[in-house]
């Protein structure tokens, strides 16, 4: 068992490194950690939960897909590329317009029907966070590549079995980022309650997020 938990043994290089830089990428706000926050914030903890379950299923199932090869297809085919990079940038925009056009009919409600107004009309309140979270992962080609060239950097060239070696930083770095989207559902559980007793800040967050996963869709397209 202790050789199996070494990271030398692991066929890994330099892991301290590895851990320092894994921290410094899931702090920078990204999409999904974005999303996290919000819907804990505005709906509570359940679907702030959901929501990393979503991420954490995504994610995974990315880094097993480069496992297999998946990277190398995507490199091969540059039209298949352009088209995940294109729905996964389609899919950003949509979540950031359901954000902006919520947060805009919550600035203009003021009354206790607030939610189902915004229930009817925004796009993303009609989403399950566990679903809107997966697609969030999944619609993200260049994490593919962001997995490859960073774990690349910490396999040592001859170990016999470079998959154990790819399994074992994949792991780190997802047990990793459930701890900090634990802390942001906890950060956005205690923000539930200001935020639904001052809607406009709440109409203001949401608009501001929603412009954040626009210039993310952008972005994604460059």
């Amino acid at each position: 068992m202790e050789w199996l938990l070494s990271p030398s043994s692991a066929g890994i290089i330099d892991f301290p490194t590895y851990l320092l830089g894994t921290l410094f990428t899931i702090l920078f706000p990204g999409p999904n950690s974005l999303y996290v926050l919000t819907i804990t914030a505005q709906k509570g903890w359940r679907s702030g939960a959901w929501g990393a379950i979503g991420i954490f299923i995504g994610d995974s199932v990315l880094m097993i897909g480069v496992a297999l090869g998946a990277a190398t297809l995507l490199v091969s085919s540059p039209t298949i590329f352009n088209v995940v990079r294109t729905l996964g940038a389609i899919y950003l925009a949509y979540l950031g317009i359901g954000l902006v056009r919520g947060g805009k009919i919550r600035w203009s409600i003021t009354n206790g029907s607030e939610d189902s107004e915004v229930a009817k009309q925004g796009f993303i309140i009609g989403l399950h966070p566990f679903i809107a979270a997966l697609a969030l992962s999944l619609t993200n080609p260049k994490a593919i590549f962001f997995f490859v060239a960073f774990f690349a950097q910490f396999i040592q060239r001859d170990f016999a079995y470079p998959i154990h070696t790819f399994l074992y930083l994949a792991c780190v770095l997802q047990l990793m980022s459930m701890t900090y989207l634990t802390v942001l559902i906890c950060a956005g559980q205690m923000f539930l309650r200001f935020f639904q007793n001052r809607p406009r800040w709440a109409a203001v967050l949401w608009i501001f997020v929603g412009l954040l996963l626009i210039a993310f869709a952008v972005r994604l397209l460059l």
